[in-house]
């Protein structure tokens, strides 16, 4: 999926969270306190660099057949932040030289590697010891505290890289693994395959797996601190995937990635080979005067066009700048089905009132009828659903008609389940589903995706599940169908496209198989590449389940390698053979409007002209001529350091054979200098990174020609030759012939400054003797500034600007040589500044304002409430320090104290403040505030504190919620106590903030995670390392009847639930929790009465409550005489968070969004579209 970038690059890795619904951090009863520990960018320079090579083994199994996975990046040292990010591409290397492989080296074999100590590795990277596989060396890549993400990282690396030829290449398919050391089905094993060469001799995945659950020991990854990797590598023949013409070969092209796009292109191409769809976007009223990124029909009927019409593939960023994406939603990756319905939705809404109203509709929407049947009564209630999809379960079914089979399953209502019927009271009922009607496109979602109670986890269903080419949802008499459905409509379907996912739950890649025609030919479309493919591939090896493989090497191991196909089909398209002639139907030029027409043709004619202009690019030189008006033009405006900034200069795109006296009449024309008045420089750039004119051509120089004369110039081999044109003026002010340039003499270049107007600007150049002094020349530099002939001036040499600003005082009787000047180099002058002038004057001479402007720098304030709107800028210098800084700060915002002021960088990825701000003068200068690995930001964030910031980070702040015993209120306080305080503290110093129901009421502190309770917190504990950013710390009186247990009663944990109908039942808990003591042979109907009582109820509402037993999310619904306590097991109760006492009633409390304090990476942000 991703656009791959080769070792070095100054991009970074994206990180794709897969997941269309929040994941739990439940806790299993049988295992400890699960505590999440998330991770933040990780500062490397706090490292040790040390080496370690646990020990390892090798051994050799048959090849694995890899599938591309969404995580493969190179790992370069780069970030990704608290969200995905994106890979630029480069052109990989072509393949001159491939290794060839020695014949008794196995092409397969298995490397483990055990890694002892793990926790307690300082390096950020670690190499494994060499392996052989297929004649060749590779070696295994880690970085145990994650490559600046919360999640471990493994690459697997060329080991000989440095010294392989120039132009090697090597082609491998492997996979990467951790070891469950307690479970090994729960191992987790990512695979893909890449072409390694010089530039990318590392591949793998930079988010593998979070480091919560690697370093977390019940998990099962870390055992006795160690840790084993696997890594299954196959060698194959090299791939040119660079060289496919997909246009050439298919007839069709594909979608460039943005980043994490897939998912978006597999399903746009889906759309666009619906050519009843396209025809309905091409008829979307649009306007010559609309702009593609910000008209979603207009950005849609261009990608569409150019799909239509290109010969190479197509970008999508006008459309995702027309869904109001920014850069960072383009590498969030997120849920085909739900940009699906999410972009339906909005062209829906777009086509309202037009010609293509409806289009939508007749589509993709369908109906079906939800129906509760009293069985005993004549009573039937039912309710008719519009959809544009079906979700269809794929655990437990083996193919589509298995789940369409479960989809209309009836389910009895019966026992404590009755269904209350109007009149009727309490009835055994019978509830199910049944189709009124298909629409012709059938979009069917297969969920691949659902949470694992057992692991506490989102899993990936990999199961084998078919689908046939042909779908008859007419079979067994109508089975599917209600009374109300039209049966002269046959409802036969044919397979037009299948989406893939291939990959985990935590990441993976998408793409689509599509036959357009409905033909025995089928297509991939894996974003820019699309290749032809049969029937097999499409179908039969997207069912997913387990591949067996042909034993490859028999003397090393007998049994045979089985593995999980972990691609396989994730949405299906059918379309209904009576309506396909109507949806396959022809779209052509006419059906485009003709603005849209001459606009995407003007759009292709350009980027047909950029591309003969580039694939021309050898046949032409592209000069670039500087002349004294550019310098007067930039110098003090654009540019303060060299003379010119040559991309802002006059060029010209001349064939190389041209002879350079023909380029010097091209000159004549356009600047209006004669030939013989003209004198080219050459411009060179000097090993202090500055660029001067070095010397004027030669003669036998212009009589060549204007390619041989760039290769004499031009050693870094681009395509450009820059001049400057020296062009002298008589008195009349019209060019005259150059004079003849003797060795003697030098080209200077001269700048004045004005101390008290703090400018710098260009006011001409001279030729000067090299034994000459600068004393000789100050009545002409005066001339030039336009001072008196006799003004008393300073002269200083600009020598270098980076890394630092080098520029020197020039003594004016020295002479030029004596100075080391030579041609091209720059003299600044000012008059020196006078007494009553100094104190007023910032920058009092050259040195000091070009120091000045080198390192100053415009800062933009934010305030951290107000993440997203600049308040106001400062121009400060990156060599500020942090009291600088904050004193400057404090000093706009009217603040008599500095060290309130509390500072975070900014994220220059993800556009948001960092997680952690910045501690007192915890960085040296403000360059490292701005700086964001290699990327240097212009934002800060601030925030006013109520106490100074080093007492602040002396203290503990822990937001507690207080709930009242008597009042239905909750109050959060801010607790702040030294971080060697305890609980007992944090209570002693609450207690003096809340109302209590008795002076003597005693406090407990509970930590409360998903509507769970999951610890009381003993009161010795200390505060350090309690964590108030994923989980609520609630506070709350210690009830009397719990003071006074008896030897046989139970302190039990009771939770409210409800059951969502679209997650198969799954139990959701909400509201808050409680204890609740229960006595020896209390039965329900008495615990319900306490229960009532406590919560203040009402009678009608708490009688359509249910009650039930609860251990690991099923639930055991209890009767009125049912002994509660009995359902209890005796054990310590504050482990016992996963078997509680459930109240079942629907959830009518305001949502409260949980993001703000759980995991914030916890979530994936949901598909919008903003436009």
């Amino acid at each position: 999926m991703y656009h791959f970038t080769g070792h070095g690059s100054q991009n970074y890795p994206p990180s794709c969270l897969k997941s269309s619904e929040p994941t739990q951090h439940q806790h299993l009863f049988y295992i400890n306190l699960y505590r999440v520990f998330y991770s933040v960018p990780l500062n490397f320079s706090d490292f040790n660099f040390s080496h370690q090579s646990p020990p390892m083994t090798l051994m050799t199994p048959p090849p694995i057949d890899a599938e591309e996975d969404e995580m493969l990046v190179p790992h370069s040292d780069f970030v990704a932040p608290e969200g995905p990010q994106p890979m630029e591409a480069t052109p990989a290397e072509a393949p001159n030289v491939v290794d060839a492989p020695t014949v008794d080296d196995p092409p397969s074999a298995r490397f483990t590697w055990t890694i002892e100590n793990f926790s307690r590795l300082n390096s950020k990277k670690l190499y494994s010891d060499v392996f052989f596989v297929g004649g060749y060396k590779w070696r295994v890549l880690i970085f145990p505290k994650g490559n600046n993400v919360d999640h471990l990282s493994m690459y697997l690396d060329v080991a000989d890289s440095s010294t392989l030829p120039y132009g090697w290449s090597r082609y491998a398919q492997f996979s990467l693994a951790v070891v469950n050391q307690i479970h090994n089905k729960f191992t987790v094993r990512k695979d893909t395959q890449h072409q390694f060469n010089s530039r990318e001799s590392d591949w793998g995945f930079t988010s593998f797996m979070p480091l919560s659950e690697l370093y977390d020991p019940s998990k099962g990854y870390l055992l006795n601190d160690t840790c084993i990797v696997e890594a299954d590598v196959t060698v194959r023949k090299v791939v040119d995937y660079w060289s496919h013409d997909s246009k050439k070969e298919t007839g069709y092209v594909g979608l460039k990635n943005q980043g994490a796009t897939c998912y978006m292109n597999s399903l746009l191409q889906t759309l666009y080979h619906i050519p009843y769809f396209r025809k309905a976007v091409y008829h979307m009223p649009t306007t010559e005067n609309d702009m593609p990124s910000g008209s979603i029909p207009l950005a849609l009927q261009s990608l569409f066009y150019k799909l239509q019409y290109s010969d190479t593939s197509v970008a999508t960023k006008e459309l995702t700048k027309s869904f109001g994406w920014d850069t960072y939603d383009s590498f969030m990756q997120h849920d085909v089905q739900e940009l699906n319905r999410v972009l339906c939705e909005k062209l829906e809404d777009k086509m309202k009132g037009t010609v293509v109203e409806g289009t939508i509709q007749q589509l993709f929407e369908g109906h079906h009828m939800n129906y509760i049947e009293c069985i005993n009564v004549d009573y039937k209630s039912t309710r008719k659903e519009s959809f544009y999809d079906l979700q269809l379960d794929v655990k437990g079914c083996r193919d589509v008609y298995a789940s369409f089979d479960k989809y209309v399953e009836v389910e009895r209502l019966e026992g404590d389940n009755k269904y209350h019927a109007e009149q009727h009271g309490l009835q055994d009922a019978k509830k199910g589903v049944l189709f009124i009607d298909f629409p012709p496109v059938l979009q069917l979602q297969l969920k691949r995706f659902e949470y694992d109670f057992m692991r506490d986890t989102m899993v990936k269903i990999n199961d084998r599940y078919e689908f046939p080419l042909q779908l008859d949802l007419d079979r067994e008499d109508g089975k599917y169908l209600s009374p109300q459905a039209d049966r002269s409509v046959r409802n036969l379907y044919t397979l037009h496209s299948v989406l893939v996912h291939s990959g985990g739950v935590h990441g993976g890649h998408y793409y689509a198989y599509i036959r357009p025609t409905l033909s025995d030919q089928w297509f991939k479309f894996d974003d820019e590449r699309v290749t032809k493919e049969d029937m097999k591939r499409a179908l039969d090896e997207q069912y997913g389940g387990e591949e067996e493989l042909p034993q490859a090497n028999p003397g090393f191991n007998n049994s045979p390698f089985k593995f999980t196909k972990y691609s396989n089909a994730y949405m299906l398209v059918y379309i209904r053979e009576s309506d396909k002639e109507k949806i396959i139907c022809n779209v052509d030029e006419k059906d485009i409007a003709e603005h849209l027409r001459i606009r995407l043709k003007k759009e292709q004619e350009e980027k047909e002209q950029k591309r003969k202009e580039k694939a021309e690019a050898h046949l032409y030189t592209i000069i670039k001529v500087a002349r004294d008006e550019d310098l007067h033009e930039q110098i003090g405006k654009d540019i303060y350091f060299d003379l010119v900034d040559h991309d802002k200069v006059r060029s010209f795109r001349i064939q190389k054979q041209t002879p350079f006296a023909l380029f010097k009449e091209d000159v004549a024309k356009e600047l209006g200098i004669p030939v013989q008045y003209q004198r080219f420089w050459l411009w060179a750039k000097r090993q202090n990174h500055t660029y001067r004119p070095n010397r004027p051509l030669t003669p036998q120089e212009e009589a060549q020609s204007v390619g041989h004369l760039k290769e004499v110039s031009n050693k870094a081999n681009n395509a450009e030759l820059k001049l400057f044109l020296e062009v002298e003026v008589g008195q009349d002010l019209r060019p005259i012939a150059p004079p003849e340039k003797t060795k003697d003499e030098i080209l200077l270049f001269f700048k004045l400054y004005d101390p008290l107007k703090e400018e710098l600007r260009f006011v001409g150049r001279l030729f000067v003797k090299a034994t000459g002094k600068p004393i000789e020349i100050l009545a002409k530099l005066n001339e030039l500034a336009g001072f008196t002939p006799d003004e008393e001036i300073e002269l200083f040499e600009e020598i270098k600007f980076e890394p630092n600003v080098m520029c020197e005082h020039v003594d004016k009787k020295l002479t030029f040589r004596g100075s080391q000047l030579e041609d091209g180099d720059i003299i600044c002058f000012q008059k020196p500044l006078k007494v009553e002038n100094a104190e007023t004057c910032r920058y009092p001479d050259v040195p000091s304002f070009l120091e000045y402007v080198h390192n100053r720098q415009v800062v933009r304030f934010r305030c951290l409430e107000k993440p997203k709107e600049d308040e106001f800028s400062l121009e400060l210098s990156k060599l500020n320090n942090y009291d600088d800084v904050v004193e400057r700060l404090a000093r706009h915002l009217n603040l008599d104290d500095p060290s309130k002021i509390r500072l975070t960088s900014h994220n220059c990825y993800s556009q948001q403040p960092k997680p952690q701000p910045i501690k007192y003068r915890g960085v040296e200068h403000l360059s490292d505030m701005l700086a964001h690995y290699n990327q240097t930001s212009d934002i800060l964030y601030y925030e006013v504190l109520d106490i100074p910031l080093p007492e602040l980070q002396g203290l503990k702040t822990l937001k507690v919620a207080f709930h009242h015993a008597t009042k239905d209120e909750v109050v959060i306080h801010t607790i702040r106590l030294p971080k060697q305080s305890t609980v007992g503290d944090v209570i002693n110093d609450l207690k003096t903030k809340v109302e209590l129901s008795n002076p003597n009421a005693e406090l407990r502190l509970l930590e409360v995670f998903y509507h769970k309770i999951y610890k009381i917190f003993p009161l010795n504990e200390k505060i350090e390392n309690i964590n108030d950013q994923y989980w609520t710390l609630r506070a709350e009186e210690v009830p009397e009847e719990e003071k006074d247990l008896g030897p046989q009663d139970r302190l039990i944990h009771v939770y409210h639930f409800t059951k969502d109908t679209t997650q198969n039942q799954q139990v959701q808990n909400f509201g808050e929790p409680f204890f609740l003591v229960i006595r020896e042979g209390e039965t329900l109907a008495e615990v319900k009465v306490r229960i009532q009582k406590k919560l203040q109820v009402p009678d009608e509402e708490f009688s359509k409550w249910k009650f039930a037993f609860l251990s690991l999310g099923r639930p055991t619904y209890l009767q009125d005489s049912d002994i509660v306590s009995s359902r209890f097991q005796r054990r310590d109760v504050y482990g016992a968070w996963e078997q509680y006492l459930g109240l079942e009633h629907s959830d009518n409390t305001p949502k409260r969004s949980y993001a703000a304090n759980q995991n914030r990476h916890t979530f994936e942000k949901p598909v919008r579209i903003y436009n």
